[in-house]
Order: C-alpha cells, then sequence, then structure tokens
C-alpha cells in the first residue's frame, strides 16, 4: 500500500525522478511492479522540497489521483531541489480526512511518509496512542494509522533522538502491539535520510562520487546499480553514505 521516495543531491527538477522515468512514482500510483499489497494509489498525493537556505520544506498534496493534477505536472517541473520526499497513498480504510491524510507529514525540518498499515487499526494501536500527551493526540494530522506513526516518530525526533532511532523505536513497538504490521517509513531533515523496511519492497540508488542517493520504494527505471533493502532493516543515508543496520522485533 502507498508508493513514496526521498532523494538527496545535486539539484534537479522534481520531474526528473517523478514523472520522468519510465517506472516513475507518478506510474507507480496505477501500475507499481513490486507492491505487495493493494495496486492503485489513487488516495492522494504529496510532494515536500527543499529550497537552498531554507530549512524548512514546502509542500504540494492533494486528496486525488496524481496522475489528473495538472498543477502537479507545471510544479515538478520547474520546482527544482536538491532534497526532496514524495508519496502516492493507497487508503488503508475509508475515510473523510483527504489531503490531511497525503504524506508527506511535516513538522520543522522533517519530511515523513508511511508505506503500509498497521494491522487491528484502530484498537491495537490504542495503548500507544493512548501514551502520547493529550496535547499531541489532538495535534494529529488525519485519523489514520499513518498520522498516529508519525506523531510517534515526531514525539521521538523532539525528544532529541536521531532520525534511525526515530523510526527505529516506533517501529519495534507498533510490530509489538499489532503483530503483521506493515511498517515502511521513510524520513527526511533535508540532510540525511533514513527508512525501514517492515513488510513491503525498499530499494536505494547510491551514486557516492556524485553525491547522490536515492531511497524507494521501488526501483523507477532498470538501472542495474539498485539495491534492494532486506526485510527488518533500517536504512541510513547521506549523500554519500548508506548504512543497513537489521531491526529486531521486541519480545513480548
Amino acid at each position: 500500500m502507498c508508493r513514496h521516495l526521498a532523494y538527496l543531491g545535486p539539484p534537479v527538477a522534481l520531474e526528473r525522478l517523478l514523472s520522468e522515468p519510465e517506472h516513475s512514482l507518478v506510474r507507480q500510483s496505477w501500475q507499481p511492479r513490486r507492491q505487495r499489497f493493494g495496486t492503485v494509489n489513487a488516495d492522494g498525493f504529496g510532494v515536500g522540497w527543499y529550497a537552498e537556505g531554507d530549512p524548512v520544506p514546502a509542500r504540494y498534496r492533494r486528496a486525488g489521483p496524481v496522475w489528473g493534477d495538472l498543477t502537479f505536472a507545471d510544479l515538478t517541473r520547474v520546482v527544482r531541489s536538491g532534497a526532496f520526499l514524495a508519496a502516492v497513498r493507497d487508503a488503508t480504510l475509508p475515510g473523510a480526512d483527504g489531503e490531511a491524510a497525503a504524506a508527506p507529514f511535516a513538522s520543522g525540518p522533517w519530511l515523513f511518509s508511511h508505506n503500509g498499515a498497521v494491522r487491528d487499526w484502530p484498537d491495537a494501536a490504542g495503548p500507544l496512542a493512548a501514551a502520547l500527551p493529550p496535547r499531541e493526540l489532538l495535534q494529529l494530522a488525519a485519523r489514520t494509522d499513518s498520522a498516529l506513526v508519525w506523531a510517534l516518530v515526531l514525539r521521538r525526533l523532539l525528544e532529541g533522538d536521531d532520525v534511525g532511532t526515530a523510526l527505529a523505536e516506533p517501529v519495534r513497538e507498533l510490530s509489538t502491539a499489532a503483530p503483521g504490521s506493515r511498517l515502511n517509513l521513510l524520513l527526511t531533515d533535508g540532510a540525511t535520510i533514513a527508512a525501514t523496511a517492515w513488510g513491503d519492497s525498499l530499494w536505494y540508488l547510491a551514486e557516492p562520487a556524485a553525491g547522490r542517493v536515492v531511497v524507494a520504494s521501488e526501483p523507477h527505471d532498470d538501472d542495474a546499480r539498485w539495491c534492494e533493502v532486506p526485510d527488518r532493516t533500517l536504512l541510513t543515508a547521506t549523500r554519500t553514505r548508506v548504512a543497513l543496520t537489521p531491526l529486531k522485533e521486541t519480545s513480548p
């Protein structure tokens, strides 16, 4: 469910990665090649990007399918950035949250996306939600599993965790509370990307000499340099380095 992509590198027009490749994120909205759950990602989309000299990203999000939005095509043609995150959404359950449920979620310098589903939502995640302060619950972006996952991640970021720990610990907590959940998370602050492979596909294409890395649900072309991330793995990446760390489930 859902497809997403994050990029760090020399500034490029957003369309270079989001719509021009043969198997781009836009095409994945109706014809993903490696998506294990769901078939069409037409329940919203979004892109967040960083402008030079500004640590707080801008976002463009909509509730409908990306292929029908001509403004998105115009925007990605002219906007250039050296760091961005984009996603197309396949809803977990019917709902009225619309654009608010579309990734990327954002706060301060961070952009976040969740590809997957919290199993037995919302009942299984109730104890984790109850542990959040009421103020943070009232600030949930939407009434969806992804919005709660983002709240759990954001809380750790604000408490000072690095981006890898901020993803890994909520994944462990959620997998314990709701076994069988699919928790592929993607996070960037414009300088680093962190991602988890937990129940669905995750790939990366690294070009250290060029200072360029792409992390995505699936390859957007047939470049032989794409590498698949093993399931139950945390990926952290900068423009010149990629590290993979195995993740273990928390014992009951």
